[in-house]
């Protein structure tokens, strides 16, 4: 098998990897927003089966689980594969990374049940199924044939990126810990706050909720910022001006569901939709804050070869070229 054969194998079960990563973050947001966290009362197994019948809630939970189960072991081939095929030790690492992120996102997942919900214990599974989501995009990103190539020179806004990847990931903690307090519907109008700007902040619930839709402000204005300084920038058409695009029109449509959820009293498309565009924007956000500082990284030489084709796995055989 020619290398670049193989690096495009590589990349096509990254990708492959990456989607049923969402797959299994659509599947969580189920479990939360059916309200069916604890219709299987025990871990690992389900009723004591493998296979419980799989019905109401069961079907979510447990079908949440099996998805788990499955990404999990695909992850970790993935990481096996790019331990033994890659010779950039920054894309083995994010490998590793994933690997090590989904088993203890699995953990997690199992004590959110033992211990029957526990808040920090659930957000902190909820705020890992994201980051884990990240890792095996950027995995995706970084054996891609665009990747391989040099980087373009320095783009403009490529420090926005980093703070707006920040500010993302802190509404992500903030609408986990919400989702999680049960306080989506503590302020039960939209876009006004009962009928106020701001709301009587007396209770941790209000408090909460509009702390989420506060920073949600926050993000989108900071979001179309970098996005803008992003499209202006000369480097921008070949790298950036896709998910730029793309991002832009992610936030869109995230506050539009954030509103449809209060609007809706969370019903379980918008509650689903909302988790999963959530995640989009901060996958997004990665890779344009990756892209955007490619000139900042270290050299992709190794040992004196130039790493930029880096790809040398005969994949049918299990050996790496020389």
């Amino acid at each position: 098998m020619s290398e670049g054969t193989a690096a495009r194998r590589v990349h096509a079960y990254a990708v492959a990897v990456a989607a049923a990563t969402f797959v299994l973050v659509v599947a969580g947001g189920l479990v939360t927003s059916t309200g069916s966290s604890l219709s299987v009362p025990d871990w690992p197994l389900s009723y004591g089966q493998v296979m419980p019948p799989m019905k109401g809630g069961v079907l979510f939970e447990h079908g949440h689980r099996l998805v788990a189960a499955a990404v999990g072991l695909l992850t970790v081939v993935l990481a096996v594969v790019l331990f033994r095929c890659e010779r950039r030790r920054g894309v083995r690492m994010l490998g590793l990374a994933a690997a090590g992120a989904v088993i203890v996102q699995g953990i997690l997942g199992g004590v959110t049940v033992l211990m029957e919900l526990p808040v920090a214990v659930s957000v902190a599974h909820g705020t890992l199924g994201q980051v884990f989501f990240v890792l095996v995009v950027l995995a995706a990103l970084t054996t891609s044939q665009g990747w391989r190539g040099p980087a373009e020179g320095t783009v403009r806004g490529r420090r926005l990126t980093v703070a707006f990847f920040a500010a993302a990931f802190l509404q992500l903690i903030l609408g986990a810990w919400m989702r999680h307090e049960g306080a989506g519907l503590a302020i039960p109008d939209f876009p006004l706050a009962m009928g106020r700007v701001v709301p009587p902040l007396d209770t941790f619930p209000v408090a909460l909720h509009f702390a989420h839709r506060t920073w949600a402000v926050v993000v989108a204005l900071l979001g179309v910022v970098t996005a803008s300084r992003l499209l202006g920038g000369p480097a921008t058409a070949s790298r950036l001006r896709l998910p730029a695009s793309v991002l832009l029109g992610l936030l869109a449509l995230q506050i539009g569901l954030g509103g449809a959820v209060v609007l809706t009293l969370r019903s379980v498309v918008t509650t689903t939709s909302h988790v999963a565009v959530g995640a989009l924007i901060l996958a997004t956000t990665a890779v344009l804050a990756l892209e955007a500082n490619r000139t900042a990284l270290p050299s992709r030489r190794v040992e004196g070869r130039d790493d930029s084709r880096e790809i040398a796995c005969e994949l049918a055989g299990g050996g790496v070229a020389p």
